[in-house]
């Protein structure tokens, strides 16, 4: 993987926005008793949910998610601390196709996962499928339910994801590979079941790993 230049100014601003705490000395040392420092909250997503999908609405989607964040857990070339929105966990999915009793599962393992309040994005690269090639990466974003909605899910290939400035060989726009934590917002309802997102900001990188 080549990281672009944009990706290198923004991992340069993370480096340079990192600071190391200070201590103030006041001569004291702490108790053996004092309290111990609450655990940095985790980013995450749990659930699992039949969706509508527009454009095959008898059809049985499901899907689940269970996805927590692991920050600068994941060296890339060019990258070997990591990157703030490094994931863990596993997405899994089944189709049921109305019309003809086709089943179709798959089980993607997550990358890269941001949230920000209700709404979550997140990928997750093939495992095992039965409709589609190993190895590929997909995106999901999650959206919480508000005032009665439902919750929301989307995925990468439910909707057209084309770059019209290529073409292939037969001067056919080509679809474009889906980068880390890249997904469409979430467009299909939840009809049954239904997600937690857990939000937490984007940690700078620890003082350890620079």
């Amino acid at each position: 993987m080549r990281v672009t230049s944009l990706t290198a100014l923004g991992i340069a601003a993370l480096t340079a926005l990192t600071a190391t705490a200070g201590t103030a000395s006041t001569g004291a040392t702490p108790s053996d008793d004092a309290p111990a420092t609450k655990p940095a909250r985790t980013a995450s997503v749990h659930g699992s949910a039949r969706i509508h999908y527009v454009f095959s609405p008898d059809d049985d989607i499901r899907f689940t998610i269970d996805a927590e964040a692991a920050p600068y857990s994941r060296p890339l070339p060019g990258v070997p601390q990591g990157l703030p929105t490094d994931a863990r966990g596993t997405v899994s999915f089944r189709h049921v196709v109305a019309a003809t009793g086709l089943t179709a599962t798959a089980k993607a393992r997550v990358d890269c996962l941001v949230t920000g309040g209700g709404t979550a994005t997140l990928t997750a690269v093939v495992t095992r499928s039965d409709v589609g090639p190993v190895g590929e990466r997909l995106g999901f974003s999650v959206g919480e339910g508000r005032a009665g909605e439902p919750d929301r899910l989307g995925f990468s290939w439910g909707v057209a994801n084309v770059d019209p400035e290529k073409a292939d060989e037969q001067g056919n726009v080509t679809a474009p590979r889906v980068g880390t934590c890249m997904a469409p917002a979430p467009f299909a309802p939840a009809t049954r079941g239904g997600f937690r997102v857990r939000h937490a900001g984007l940690p700078l990188q620890p003082a350890d790993i620079r």
